[in-house]
């Protein structure tokens, strides 16, 4: 008996004495005057154990069965579930195998079969929150995620990220490289698709900002009197088309998307696993088909505003020339323009006054085409060859004259010269000056 139950039984066994009423009883115990009176008759026949539920020490009729039990934990014991939790197998035991268990249930079941491991509540450092923004489109936050996505059965890939911070909107899509180009090609779908939102809110890497290279001389200078900065090609793209960027200074800052990171790496994985997929075509298909419309229908959230902030495209808005690799480039005296090793020629009909010697914006676009403007006009270009120079001839003499080759060792000649300079030709000065002068004549015939 609980105390619960200890309590009640005092208050019942005063209404039975009539010290106070049925009335002030149901009062107390929180329950009708009807329910009292069949708890005091319950308590004249069986005594005090009548306050006891007669459900307490039964089993639940809910209870599962050992062979609906024995079945779950033979399919997630499989190697194709591994490290699933309880949420999410419960979901693909109800989708692919016709299994209905609870979350809890489940968990108790996996628990008792080795299959998870219950984790304890830890207490984290409170920080303070942000809140979300009113309206979609408001603020997107935009980032990457390198991970083994595919577990080693393919190549490594990159996962893109855009997640409205209103509703937790997603959009994401699975990339071999995280470059500029792709960056580019994820935010053109995104635009299609929603419009332009008024910010983007990503980190400080070089795809988004450019990287500071101040001299010493000028690194005590406050940041506000260096030099600007020029935009990066994302940059850019985003200044061109009126839609606002915002560095974040920590990880924690955009945490939206850094913990979307967290359920896909859970989820995702497990997913594209189940599914089978290789490779980047069929991974993006699983993301498209299967990940993104669980999640915008699972954990988006309705915005505080329902009034959606993106802002439609515009005539003036052109994403082939926005969303481009942009470059700067001088037409030379004849016309034409070097870019990557290759030349361009400007069309005859296109040449404008002025334009000889001028700079003009070449894009290098993401079909692969390129465009140059001149004064906001597209010119027509072609791709030409340049004719290779000739290559120099061998000068070639009529008659030449014909040389005898070099002895490769000494001669015979060689050896006689050498011979006669370390000849003995007469007696040494040592010899000379030993000579008795007295016993020879004055002078020598």
């Amino acid at each position: 008996m609980t105390q619960r139950d200890r309590d009640r039984l005092v208050v019942l066994k005063k209404a039975q004495k009539r010290l106070i009423t049925q009335q002030q009883a149901s009062v107390e115990l929180e329950m009708t005057p009807r329910q009292v009176r069949r708890l005091l008759r319950r308590l004249k026949k069986e005594g005090d154990k009548a306050v006891i539920h007669k459900l307490r020490g039964r089993a639940s009729n809910r209870r599962l069965s050992a062979e609906m039990r024995e079945k779950a934990v033979r399919i997630l014991s499989q190697e194709v579930y591994r490290g699933f939790g309880p949420t999410l197998a419960s979901e693909y035991l109800r989708g692919k195998h016709d299994i209905d268990i609870g979350r809890e249930a489940l968990r108790q079941v996996m628990i008792g079969a080795g299959l998870w491991r219950a984790r304890r509540q830890k207490v984290e450092k409170p920080h303070q929150w942000r809140e979300r923004r009113d309206s979609r489109g408001e603020l997107v936050q935009w980032d990457t995620s390198e991970h083994d996505w595919l577990e080693g059965r393919g190549q490594r890939l990159y996962l893109i990220h855009m997640i409205d911070d209103a509703t937790s909107e997603l959009t994401a899509r699975f990339v071999r490289a995280d470059s500029t180009e792709e960056n580019m090609r994820l935010l053109w779908i995104y635009l299609e698709r929603h419009g332009r939102p008024l910010a983007f809110y990503t980190d400080k890497a070089s795809l988004f900002r450019t990287a500071p290279k101040t001299p010493r001389d000028k690194q005590t200078l406050p940041r506000d009197e260096r030099e600007p900065l020029p935009p990066t090609q994302i940059g850019r793209a985003l200044a061109e088309l009126g839609i606002v960027w915002i560095a974040a200074h920590s990880p924690q800052a955009k945490g939206r998307v850094e913990r979307s990171f967290g359920t896909a790496q859970d989820r995702l994985v497990k997913g594209l696993r189940v599914a089978g997929a290789n490779t980047i075509e069929e991974a993006n298909r699983y993301l498209d088909e299967e990940f993104l419309p669980w999640w915008n229908q699972h954990l988006k959230v309705a915005p505080a505003n329902p009034t959606d902030a993106h802002r439609q495209l515009s005539a003036e808005h052109d994403l082939a020339a926005s969303l481009s690799q942009v470059q700067t480039r001088q037409v030379a005296s004849d016309y034409t323009i070097r870019l990557e090793g290759k030349v361009y020629l400007i069309a005859r009909d296109q040449i404008r006054p002025g334009l000889r010697h001028a700079n003009v914006r070449v894009e290098n676009r993401l079909d692969g085409t390129v465009s140059v403007r001149f004064a906001g006009r597209c010119l027509e270009v072609t791709n030409c060859v340049p004719a290779e120079k000739p290559a120099l001839k061998a000068k070639t003499v009529a008659n030449p004259v014909k040389r005898r080759p070099l002895p490769v060792g000494p001669t015979e000649a060689s050896r006689a010269a050498l011979s006669q300079l370390f000849r003995k030709t007469g007696p040494s000065v040592r010899e000379v000056a030993a000579i008795n002068r007295t016993l020879t004549r004055d002078r020598f015939d």
